[in-house]
């Protein structure tokens, strides 16, 4: 479906249950992202099935396999997401950590950014986070991604931080002056 200098990215199916499997049970995962309750390879088909494919057909995007283009291995995922606690799109992404500090979150996401704004149309894609999580952190900032604002999704879900692109942001909060120097007001 998308394709970087060392990525494929494309859509989950069935056959990629006992990746999922790993990777949601990964501590990292667990830690940063939340336990998604997938313990045996049908609860990996579930979580596909209800996860990935049921937003691909909802929506017309979701979350992504990353493979390397090398070996076909399977690294992670990385997608758009509608939640319906937010307004905007975000976009996330979670890596098996042999994957980590390598920029394939990164390159990725950009590829994913990209793909949501000039194909899909989407004019405003934010990232939410845990505040410790500081590789994720410097991934949204290498996509020109800044901190917003902290959020919480429902009362019993921990603050996250909202990061969005800077000059939207400020054009929606009325912040910026215009070019000679003067007010937006």
């Amino acid at each position: 479906m998308l394709e970087t200098e060392r990525l494929i990215l494309r859509r989950f199916s069935n056959d990629d249950a006992e990746f999922i499997l790993q990777l949601l049970n990964e501590p990292s995962f667990l830690q940063n992202i939340g336990d998604k309750g997938v313990r045996t390879i049908e609860d990996a088909l579930t979580y596909i099935r209800t996860g990935p494919v049921a937003s691909y057909e909802r929506f017309g995007f979701g979350a992504y396999l990353v493979e390397l283009k090398e070996t076909g291995a399977s690294i992670g995922l990385c997608g758009l997401i509608k939640r319906e606690q937010l307004t905007d799109v975000d976009v996330g992404f979670a890596f098996l950590p042999a994957f980590w500090s390598k920029g394939y979150a990164a390159e990725a996401a950009r590829a994913v950014v990209a793909y949501g704004k000039d194909v899909l149309g989407i004019g405003r894609i934010v990232a939410i986070t845990l505040p410790d999580n500081s590789g994720s952190i410097k991934v949204l900032e290498k996509l020109g991604l800044r901190f917003e604002r902290m959020i919480r999704l429902s009362d019993d879900e921990p603050e996250l931080k909202l990061f969005a692109p800077q000059d939207r942001r400020r054009l929606a909060e009325g912040e910026l002056n215009d070019r000679n120097g003067g007010s937006n007001a």
